[in-house]
């Protein structure tokens, strides 16, 4: 029976998600000890109940899942409808439910959502039988959630939908005609999107072409990680030793930007592990979807992988001052308990992926 159960186990995975969440939880202490939030006990218990759920989910298989992925789908719009009512405002945007003591986000949640109901839409329709009808409604699946984050505002996370729904299509098989109408689309609807931007949201992209535009406000914050980063050099200046996260120059340095703490503590080569991790990570998706043979289990992984990466791109390049600041976490290692667990959520799915190969 053991070795029934560990086979079932991909280790590699496991172990990337051990090693991120370790990571995470030492610089969301170190960028929050002087503080009186204790973020990171309460992130420990987010980890272990994540950690649970990672493992909890194999057990009762992706299959399950996708049977209910509608009725999960419409529950996570209910919660970004309530949002819009009842939401906690917090940074001029309204995104989270509180339920007591806990707080969710529900935008967290929908992402799942949207990729478990596309999946098993997708998965039930052959490719080659009227494509036109199941895109549109595909993309109309996706395109509610998409709307509902936006209009909180939160542009980033929205935006993560575009990358999931281009792989998931592509793997599903839709003809390149479809991808190369998406791109246009995409193309023709930035000059059309600009004048539904929020000012805020307008001075961001202004501020990324050039920080000082705004060097004391809205440019403030891609400056100060840029100097984080820069900083730190090649070693880091040491574990609990920055200057720029320690006295608060970085602001949400303990989520949104808790890469400029371990690119200034650990300096470039303590980034180029946490990066290889990921990329550890992102290999052990990719081998497990290339190895199963269920369309929908393949779209799956593919969506879960394509989600990962575009999190980690944004995230990491807005550190950078490679892409707007879109207040969007580094995956396992930001602090938060709805992304934590949204996380361990979809990497448990590609893990039931792999045992049920491994098992019949």
């Amino acid at each position: 029976m053991l070795r029934r159960l560990l086979k079932g186990i991909h280790f590699p995975l496991v172990f990337s998600v051990l090693g991120l969440a370790a990571v995470g939880l030492l610089f969301i202490y170190s960028a929050s000890f002087r503080d009186a939030g204790d973020y990171e006990a309460k992130q420990l218990f987010w980890i272990i109940l994540g950690l649970v759920v990672l493992i909890g989910v194999p057990f009762i298989g992706y299959r399950s899942f996708l049977s209910i992925s509608f009725l999960f789908y419409i529950l996570t719009l209910i919660l970004l409808v309530l949002v819009d009512f009842f939401g906690n405002r917090h940074l001029g945007a309204q995104r989270w439910l509180e339920f007591g003591p806990v707080a969710i986000q529900p935008s967290e949640f929908a992402k799942l959502g949207a990729l478990l109901a596309v999946v098993n839409f997708l998965g039930s329709h052959h490719p080659w039988e009227g494509q036109t009808k199941t895109v549109s409604i595909a993309v109309l699946l996706l395109a509610i959630p998409f709307f509902l984050i936006v209009k909180q505002p939160d542009l980033g996370t929205a935006l993560l939908f575009i990358p999931m729904s281009i792989v998931m299509l592509y793997l599903w098989g839709v003809r390149k005609r479809f991808l190369v109408g998406v791109f246009g689309a995409l193309a023709l609807a930035v000059p059309v999107t600009w004048g539904f931007l929020k000012g805020y949201q307008k001075k961001r992209l202004l501020v990324f072409l050039d920080p000082n535009l705004d060097p004391l406000g809205s440019g403030y914050t891609a400056l100060q990680a840029k100097i984080a980063v820069g900083s730190g050099g090649l070693w880091g200046k040491g574990y609990l030793s920055g200057t720029q996260s320690q006295l608060h120059f970085v602001p949400e340095h303990h989520t949104d930007f808790i890469f400029c703490v371990i690119g200034e503590e650990w300096g470039f080569l303590g980034s180029l592990l946490v990066l290889c991790l990921y990329g550890f990570l992102f290999h052990s998706i990719f081998l497990i979807m290339q190895h199963t043979t269920d369309v929908k289990a393949k779209m799956l992984c593919g969506g879960v992988l394509a989600l990962f990466a575009a999190h980690i791109l944004i995230n990491v390049g807005m550190t950078f001052g490679l892409m707007p600041i879109a207040g969007v976490p580094l995956p396992l290692v930001s602090y938060g308990g709805s992304s934590f667990l949204m996380n361990c959520m979809a990497l448990g799915l590609v893990l039931s992926v792999y045992r049920e190969r491994s098992i019949f």
